[in-house]
Order: C-alpha cells, then sequence, then structure tokens
C-alpha cells in the first residue's frame, strides 16, 4: 500500500486526510437537515431528503486511499450502499479498507468492491442498471467523457473529479520566502499526481529571474529515492507509462522552443531499476504551448512571466481546465479582485494545495463537475422529495361546473 508514496508523506497526510474525511462524514448524518415542514395558505408541504439507494464509484490510482475514504463515506453517511471500482495500479488500499470494514463488523453487500483493468471496467458502471443512480469518477477527461457518454442511456447523475492544470501566481509585493518554498510543494507534493498540482508557475516579469534561481536550486536539492525510506523527499512515478508521459513533454516543450531550466531526464544509475525522473521546469515560449496547455500529471512544472495583473489573470484562466488557482501577494485588495475572476473550484492565497475535508474539492470546465467532498457532496448523494397536505379539507373549484 506505501510503496508508491513515502512512508513520511503518507503518515503526515494520506492517513490524517483519510480519517478526517471518514470521521467528518460520520457526523454529517446528525447535523445534516434531513427535512423540514412549510406551510403555504391552506397546505402544508413537508420537504424531505432520501437517499439514492446505490452509487458507482471509480478511484484513481493517485491518493487511493484518500479517495476511497472521501467517495465512499459520503454515500455511506448518506444512506446508500456502494460498487467502487479501485485503480488496477493501486487496488491494494481500497482492498485492505474493505477487508478492514469486514473485520469490524459492516454489513455484507453495502460496500462491493469490483476490480478491473482499465477504461472498459470504468465504463461499465455507468452502463449497467443496476450499478445506482449516481456514478462518481475521479481520473483523466478523456475516460471521463467515456463515462457521461455510458450513462446517458440511463440518465444516471454523473459527478466527474478531472484533471487540472493549476496556475500559481506570484506578484512583485509577494513575500518571496514564502513563495519559494510554497511553490515546489505546490507542483511535487506526491510526485506531481495531483490534479490540483500548481503546474503553470506565473511570475512577475521583474522578480522572475531572482524567484527562478531559489526555486531552481531548490528544486534541484530534493532527494528523490526508494519510497520506504523515511528520508526520501520524493518517489517514483507510479508507472513506466507516466515516466515517459512525463519525459516526453520535456521534448514537446523544446520542439516548441521551450527552455528547460532543471531536471528533464530520468534519474542517474543509481536508480536505473526504478521508474524515477527528475524534478522539471521548463520556461514555455508562449502560454499556448502545449506544455502550457496540457495535463502532464507529474513532476513538471511550466515557467511563464506577467507585466501586469490583467496579463496574470489572463494566463491563470487560459486553459480549459478549472481545478485550483494559487496567488502570492501582500495586497488583499489585489488578492479579493483577483480571486474573485478567478475561473477555478479552488484557489488560495499565500499558500497552495490545502485541502479541508470538510469543504467541497471541486472543480469547473474540463476539470470536472460535482463537489467532492463537504456537506455539498454529501447532499448530493440524495434527492429531495415534496408532500403536501390539503390542512382545512377544501380545495379552489378547477372547473365552474
Amino acid at each position: 500500500m506505501m510503496e508508491l508514496e513515502t512512508i513520511a508523506r503518507a503518515s503526515q497526510f494520506m492517513l490524517v486526510i483519510a480519517s478526517r474525511v471518514s470521521a467528518i462524514s460520520a457526523a454529517w448524518p446528525k447535523a445534516a437537515r434531513l427535512s423540514d415542514s412549510r406551510r403555504n395558505g391552506d397546505f402544508s408541504t413537508t420537504c424531505s431528503t432520501h437517499r439514492l439507494a446505490w452509487s458507482g464509484q471509480i478511484v484513481p490510482w493517485n491518493f487511493s486511499l484518500m479517495f476511497t475514504s472521501g467517495k465512499m463515506g459520503l454515500a455511506l453517511a448518506a444512506g446508500n450502499a456502494v460498487v467502487l471500482k479501485p485503480s488496477e495500479i493501486t487496488p491494494l488500499s481500497t482492498l485492505r479498507i474493505v477487508e478492514l470494514m469486514a473485520e469490524v463488523g459492516f454489513p455484507a453487500g453495502v460496500v462491493n468492491v469490483a476490480p478491473g483493468y482499465g477504461n472498459a471496467a470504468s465504463q461499465r458502471p455507468g452502463e449497467h442498471p443496476g450499478v445506482g443512480k449516481k456514478i462518481v469518477f475521479t481520473g483523466s477527461a478523456a475516460t471521463g467523457r467515456r463515462i457521461v457518454e455510458a450513462s446517458q442511456g440511463n440518465l444516471k447523475r454523473v459527478q466527474l473529479e478531472l484533471g487540472g492544470k493549476g496556475a500559481n501566481a506570484v506578484f512583485h509585493d509577494a513575500d518571496l520566502d514564502s513563495a519559494i518554498k510554497g511553490a515546489p510543494r505546490a507542483i511535487l507534493h506526491n510526485h506531481g499526481h495531483a490534479c490540483i498540482a500548481g503546474s503553470r508557475l506565473i511570475l512577475y516579469e521583474r522578480i522572475a529571474d531572482q524567484f527562478l534561481d531559489r526555486f531552481v536550486g531548490l528544486a534541484a536539492s530534493i532527494h528523490d529515492d526508494n519510497s520506504l525510506d523515511p528520508d526520501t523527499e520524493i518517489g517514483p512515478p507510479t508507472s513506466l507509462q507516466h515516466l515517459e508521459h512525463a519525459t516526453a513533454y520535456v521534448d514537446v516543450a523544446r520542439e516548441q522552443r521551450g527552455r528547460v531550466l532543471t531536471g528533464g531526464t530520468a534519474q542517474d544509475a543509481s536508480l536505473a531499476d526504478g521508474y524515477y525522473v527528475r524534478p522539471t521546469a521548463v520556461e514555455a515560449k508562449t502560454a499556448q504551448d502545449r506544455i502550457a496547455q496540457e495535463d502532464v500529471f507529474g513532476p513538471l512544472v511550466t515557467v511563464l512571466r506577467f507585466g501586469t495583473d490583467d496579463e496574470a489573470l489572463q494566463i491563470a484562466n487560459g486553459t480549459d481546465y478549472g481545478r485550483g488557482r494559487g496567488l502570492w501577494t501582500r495586497d488583499l485588495s489585489r488578492a479579493h479582485c483577483t480571486a474573485a475572476h478567478i475561473h477555478a473550484g479552488m484557489w488560495w492565497i499565500d499558500c497552495y494545495k490545502r485541502v479541508n475535508p470538510g469543504g467541497p474539492f471541486s472543480g469547473v470546465g474540463q476539470s470536472g463537475s460535482g463537489p467532492e467532498m463537504g456537506h455539498e457532496a454529501m447532499h448530493d448523494y440524495t434527492e429531495a422529495r415534496s408532500v403536501w397536505v390539503n390542512v382545512d379539507g377544501n380545495g379552489p373549484p378547477h372547473f365552474k361546473h
């Protein structure tokens, strides 16, 4: 379960987040307002919330422990049974959770795991009429589209948590020490395998060179090694496919006259037995280059420069993705004005990639639809109904005779 994540990060982040998600999900049924009554003249209306009964859930290979806990916990809290399909790349976290649930006496048949390979297994829950009224998917935009198409015939709800091309903008009045510490985490946490990763570093042109000198030095000093070594800061990508995908984009950047600032290659000979790749920074020629538009989903950050606030906002919103955005500035007026016009489900001011299981984890555009966490997500596992009662027994006549 831990081999694709460093021990330190798993203990500090994954297990903590997963346990918090489960605890919050367990508390919500007590706090949620599941029904109320309203009076409308001679009629009384009772509005109630009911479970969907079943939900199909497709868990990704990155953050598999967290996403299993989050998706399953909210569905169960709303009273639903679950059919859950883990990634074939990292299924063990999900399978172990379900084993533990069985050991503590969880009712049989409430949580069901259906392992399978690739797109076909992910598409099947959307097609099958017996797999609930809602499908929840985290993964690529291409697979998300196939799931939507598969669900059209039965009109299931489809919640999508897809890719991203996060923008991390540093203005001239930012606390550079904090921003330089935050930028590597924004892109390199979990080796860049995150939809909210700050994969575009957008720098005010007058501070860009100074910032990059320090950022590149910090990125080059990061220790990547065996994930089971507690001193390892970054482990390898999940598979050879992901390694090749990330390094191929370096070639794409060079073809479009991008400048490789650090990294760009696989690791040295001492790590030849693993799928290692150095943290990479590439400065794009324009904000329309492929390296600045497409979701690499790896330890590669694209550097862009801006001269005005409007230009920074234009670059930040200049992709089809809208998952995460960050901005660094001491000017709160600039921060709130810019944030109000950011096209994203989440944004951070003077920080990046902070997640609270009690709040919505959502995206817009090609980054998906529907919240992943928070009470908003739990209510999406229910449906509202209303009952009207004629209180005085009389009704207005509809016809003359």
